[in-house]
């Protein structure tokens, strides 16, 4: 909706009419952590102006929001969800949009996934305004190795694969490149992060354990996605563990107490250093960590969200829920000891200046971790492992849109920027439990109230 101007019927001048004006709402500067309180005027689905309220003005306005006692920010980012499982989950995954929008959450960066034909239509009729839901960055599918462990992967074995895979990724076009490490060969998945910052596209990616985290940095990645990486690059035995993958004398999972017992602080603090360094983002995935390492003890039955999310979704959760049931009582204590310690890796990798990013995680396969209001989960785990509310909040929407170069469009509340706002009706710089406690949602010209974000949420029942 374009900003209107009209003939003022008193003073001869031009008034300007805003689509939408919110005003008395506490501002939350994400950069400084402070409070101001202003008007913000919205047109064509941007911010037109902030400026101080003044009492006994009547700015023109299609719609007036008083958001007097509300705390506004930019609208949340999910930085890791996927969109997966195959045509007969298409409607179900469709339905995730609302669920993301409903929790307040306007963007997602869409990891990787099987159904890229059927995301880049929702992402074209979300920014055409023909679908509700968020705005969708996506890497399409992934890049891995021979007989990949997830559906739709693109598979490199050489060099002439590396450049196939991302002439197709350029050629959707994707918004990243994400990478995955089931099957690729070290080699091959150090030449494709090359290759892929010779043509200029940003990369994030699991990282296979025949290579080391130095390495990974040093071709170029420019995100971690999950801890276990970070951690294999805190370990002091990391090259005599890594030779050990290499001969296939040990596993994946057969590192993981190899690695959490040669954790090195020292170590660790020159591998934050080189993170920052090269301004390589984290993704810390905590909260389904947490949920996932739980799984023998804690029951979810009663999960509301279940409500929303459809037998066939999960049904897909029952391969973790198995692998959990059936696991050793060693292997079932290491994975809680290994989630403790992600806690603290998390924190400190914060406390050493290392962009993360919040992620949750969530979507078919992924047991028990919904779309929507995981973020909110993953920002508390944040918080619980010692991140301060502010510091949290930045892992969403303005470090989420630093990351993907968006940043002259989102993450902060400024004139110009694409007016993709939350507002709440508590402080979440003193709790950050108050995200969600979400009073209003604007997506670009779009007023989502109380009422609409409920009867959104009731439409996306699934029967």
């Amino acid at each position: 909706m374009l900003l209107l101007v009209v003939l003022g019927c008193t003073s001869g001048g031009p008034t300007e009419i805003y689509d939408i004006l919110i005003q008395n709402a506490q501002i939350i500067d994400l950069e400084k952590g402070t409070l101001l309180q202003e008007d913000i005027f919205i047109s064509n689905g941007r911010i037109q102006k902030i400026s101080p309220h003044v009492s006994g003005t009547s700015p023109k306005s299609k719609v007036r929001l008083d958001a007097a006692g509300k705390f506004i920010l930019p609208g949340f980012w999910d930085n890791h969800v996927h969109f997966r499982g195959g045509d007969s989950l298409i409607q179900a995954n469709k339905n995730f949009l609302k669920l993301f929008l409903a929790n307040g959450i306007t963007t997602v960066r869409d990891a990787g996934g099987d159904l890229t034909p059927s995301v880049m239509e929702w992402k074209r009729q979300i920014t055409d305004n023909q679908l509700i839901g968020p705005t969708i960055f996506s890497s399409g599918p992934k890049i891995d190795g021979p007989h990949a462990t997830w559906a739709g992967s693109l598979e490199v074995q050489n060099d002439e694969d590396i450049f196939k895979a991302l002439d197709s990724l350029q050629n959707i076009p994707v918004d990243f490149v994400k990478l995955y490490d089931s099957q690729i060969s070290g080699e091959n998945y150090l030449k494709t992060i090359s290759e892929a910052e010779n043509r200029g596209l940003i990369t994030s990616g699991h990282m296979p354990f025949t290579v080391t985290l130095e390495e990974t940095i040093g071709a170029g990645i420019d995100a971690i996605e999950h801890l276990y990486y970070v951690m294999k690059g805190c370990s002091s035995k990391e090259d005599e563990i890594t030779q050990q993958l290499i001969d296939k004398k040990i596993g994946f999972w057969d590192a993981m107490p190899l690695l959490m017992a040669s954790y090195q602080d020292s170590v660790a603090r020159r591998t934050f250093e080189d993170l920052k360094a090269n301004n390589v983002y984290v993704v810390p995935t905590l909260y389904i960590g947490k949920t996932l390492s739980y799984l023998d003890a804690v029951s979810h039955d009663g999960d509301p969200y279940l409500q929303y999310m459809g037998s066939g979704v999960i049904k897909t959760y029952q391969g973790r829920i198995n692998r959990a049931r059936n696991s050793s009582k060693k292997a079932i204590a290491d994975r809680k000891a290994l989630d403790t310690l992600f806690g603290i890796l998390a924190k400190r990798l914060n406390e050493a200046h290392v962009g993360l990013l919040a992620g949750s995680d969530c979507g078919a396969f992924n047991s028990y971790i919904y779309p929507g209001i995981s973020l909110h989960k993953e920002l508390k785990a944040m918080v619980d492992a010692g991140i301060s509310p502010l510091e949290a909040l930045r892992t969403s929407a303005y470090n989420g849109a630093k990351f993907l170069q968006k940043e002259s469009d989102f993450g902060t509340i400024a004139i110009g920027k694409v007016s993709d706002l939350v507002i709440l009706d508590a402080n979440p710089l003193e709790k950050i439990g108050n995200t969600e406690k979400i009073y209003a949602v604007i997506k670009g010209d779009s007023i989502y109230n109380k009422q609409r974000l409920q009867h959104i949420l009731s439409l996306s029942i699934q029967k």
